[in-house]
This record gives structure tokens, sequence and C-alpha cells, in this order.
């Protein structure tokens, strides 16, 4: 039991680390569009995303997937650009068929499953029996979202009732902050990557 709380708080203290923002940015954009009353859908979409980077962060730690660590970390800032780039283009919508936004999440969740393995795979050592300290693991990272998620639901409930913001306004606001960070965040990746 020790070392499933080891790892459940790993993985949450992982996802909320703000020097690695990249991963709360991500589930920032994926969150823009929704307010509070929309919990329900935002916990099926982190979910989704969860289930993503779980198959990855899997195969990654058995050695069956390997991935570039400098690929992985230029598309980790694509994938954000990508899902904050397609909330602006909506006007700040959710999209019309739902099933679409999953599908991106558990995509967009694979390939940042692989940003996460390195670190996993390092805690791991060359520990026999990988199952339960991988799935302590990721369920601290779906709680560690979770939290991010409902700080930006709060967050975004408040702005738009005690300002004069409207929710299009606001999530475009977001959204579009988070595409430009992200934007910087993927060129300086592409040109480390390019050097190498």
């Amino acid at each position: 039991m020790q070392e499933f709380s080891l790892y459940f708080e790993e993985g949450w203290q992982h996802i909320a680390d703000l020097g690695g923002y990249d991963h709360i940015l991500f589930i920032m954009a994926l969150c823009a569009v929704y307010l509070m009353k929309d919990w329900k859908k935002v916990l099926i979409l982190v979910t989704a995303f969860t289930l993503g980077h779980s198959i990855t962060l899997a195969l990654s730690v058995l050695g069956i997937v390997r991935v570039s660590t400098d690929l992985i970390e230029f598309l980790i800032p694509v994938t954000i650009v990508l899902t904050a780039l397609g909330n602006v283009i909506r006007g700040g919508k959710e999209p019309a068929r739902a099933n679409w936004n999953y599908f991106f999440a558990i995509f967009f969740g694979l390939i940042h499953g692989l940003g996460f393995s390195n670190y996993l795979r390092s805690m791991l050592g060359s520990q026999a029996d990988i199952l339960q300290p991988l799935l302590a693991f990721n369920l601290g990272l779906e709680f560690g979202q979770l939290i991010i998620v409902t700080i930006v639901l709060l967050l975004s409930q408040l702005i738009i009732r005690f300002s004069r913001a409207s929710r299009r306004d606001w999530t475009l606001f977001l959204s579009a902050a988070i595409f430009g960070v992200a934007f910087v965040m993927s060129i300086e990746r592409f040109a480390l990557l390019l050097e190498k």
C-alpha cells in the first residue's frame, strides 16, 4: 500500500508541477469551452485523455514502444496548439460532434503518455512488477488533472459571472492565450529538434 500511495502521489504531483506546465496548458485548452455545469462532459473528456496516455505509458515502460524524447517534447505543444486553435476556429463553442473531441483527447493522450514515460521509467528502475505502480501513477495523473479541471471551470464560471465577459469572449481569450504560449513552445522545441 505504501508503494501505491508513493506512485499515486508522484502521478498527481507530476501533472500539477508548474515546471512542466505544458500538460497543464493542454488540460486547460481541453476544458476551455466548458463551464461547471458541463462537468460530466469534461470528466469523460479528461478520462479519454487519461486512457490514451495510460496506453502509451504502459507500452513505453514495458519497452514495446520507443520514440525519440525530442520528437515527443515537440509534439506535446503541437497538441496544445491544435486544441486551442480548434476552440478559436469554432468561435469558442463546443465541437458539434462530441465524438471527435473524445477521439482527439485519446489520440493526444497517446502522445502525452510518451512524455510521461521517461520519468516513470526512471522511477521504476529494474522493478519487475510494474502493474501496481503504473496503475497508481495513472490514477494520480487523473486526480491531478481533475484538480486542474476544477480550478479552470471554477475560474471560468467566476469570470463570466462577475465580469462583463461573455462565455464566448472568455473562451476565445483563454484559448488564444494558450495558443500563443504553446505556439512559442512549439517553435523553440522544433529548433531544438533540428539541432540534433
